[in-house]
């Protein structure tokens, strides 16, 4: 079972963003303290809910948001609250987010100190000019000296998010964020093509036409660029947007992937156990209040049917380098699979279903055509 922690707080909203954050000014008289009582008060829930289960916790994540926007004593509290409330398995994966300008040498190694063993980077890119169209604070070279302080605290386990498909970002501009990334000698890279969501600060820029619109073309190449240079550095692609170095594959991103089991802690937070899944309300201060009011801060909840849980381990078991065993697939299912062979979107051998990466271009279009 994993545990994943949101801290909503942001210094400033990225123009793409469509996560729910929110900048200080968002929240008058709320602080990153306020909210950190609110989430241990959900881990206690959690705890009194989850009691006698005798399952222990492979994985930790604080995400957000910024979790570093909260203070080094508070983040050391939330995860002491879950060491006292849980059991840990020896060795558990404890994941904390951060931007790079949120960061210094004194501060990461406060964190490894508290236990936190694995760090995510938002680098993003290593070009300025595509740092100011996705309204990025830090400097190009930031996140690669953050990783390298990381490492130097003790973090032996770095990963670096990527982005890529920036309005007018060309591939040369993605190679440099490539190889500016590898520079940093990360244990793990992910990188992400941009969405364009509706409502964003971004969409609009779009919409009166200030940035051009983004090149699915283009998104295609660099992509395979990023397979290039990532898997010759000693990388390699496990997920379709993931690459890391041999053992340091997000073991908590894999739960989500392989559809285990985990509470979400936090405003908007999404929780899966068994057959269940539920979701917090999305605003800090409704979130705090009702728990304070000693209530439960969940905003709705399913019950996944068995056709809904089987399609849904289709999709995710797809993304995964380990693919989908042929025998959970019906006979429907299978007949496409000749034809996605030939058209060398995915292979077969073994038994297992694993997408070519001409194929992980194409993976939701892969996912319904199986699926029917």
């Amino acid at each position: 079972m994993s545990c994943y922690v949101h801290v909503p707080f942001c210094a400033a909203r990225c123009g793409y963003c469509d996560f729910n954050t929110y900048t200080p000014a968002q929240l008058p008289g709320m602080s990153t303290g306020d909210y950190a009582r609110a989430a241990r008060r959900e881990i206690d829930l959690a705890a009194r809910a989850l009691a006698g289960d005798g399952r222990a916790l492979t994985s930790v994540f604080l995400g957000g948001g910024t979790p570093t926007m909260a203070t080094d004593d508070e983040l050391a509290g939330l995860l002491e609250h879950l060491h006292r409330s849980f059991a840990l398995v020896p060795g558990a994966e404890i994941t904390i987010e951060a931007n790079p300008e949120t960061l210094d040498e004194r501060r990461l190694a406060n964190l490894r100190a508290a236990g936190f063993n694995r760090l995510s980077l938002g680098m993003q890119s290593g070009d300025e000019r595509v740092l100011a169209t996705l309204e990025r604070r830090h400097r190009p070279g930031r996140a690669v000296q953050a990783a390298r302080w990381a490492h130097r605290a003790g973090f032996d386990n770095v990963s670096l998010d990527l982005i890529y498909g920036a309005p007018g970002e060309t591939l040369d501009q993605w190679r440099v964020s490539l190889e500016t990334a590898l520079g940093a000698e990360p244990e793990h890279v992910s990188a992400y093509g941009l969405i364009v969501e509706p409502g964003t600060a971004m969409a609009r820029r779009i919409a009166r036409g200030e940035l051009p619109e983004p090149d699915e073309d283009l998104e295609a190449d660099e992509y395979l660029l990023a397979e290039e240079l990532l898997g010759s550095a000693g990388l390699s692609n496990y997920e379709i947007s993931n690459w890391a170095r041999p053992g340091r594959e997000a073991v908590h991103n894999l739960a989500y992937w392989r559809g285990g089991d985990w509470w979400g802690i936090g405003p908007g937070a999404h929780s899966h156990l068994g057959s269940a899944r539920w979701w917090n309300v999305k605003h800090p201060r409704r979130y705090a209040t009702m728990l304070a009011a000693g209530a439960s801060p969940r905003a709705g909840h399913e019950i996944l049917d068995a056709r809904t849980r089987h399609e849904e381990t289709v999709m995710l078991r797809l993304r995964l380098r380990e693919g989908l065993d042929v025998a959970e697939l019906s006979g429907p299912e299978r007949s496409p699979l000749p034809g996605l062979v030939e058209r060398g979107l995915v292979t077969t051998a073994g038994g297992e279903v694993r997408l070519t990466p001409a194929g992980r271009l194409l993976g939701d279009a892969v996912t319904l055509e199986i699926l029917g």
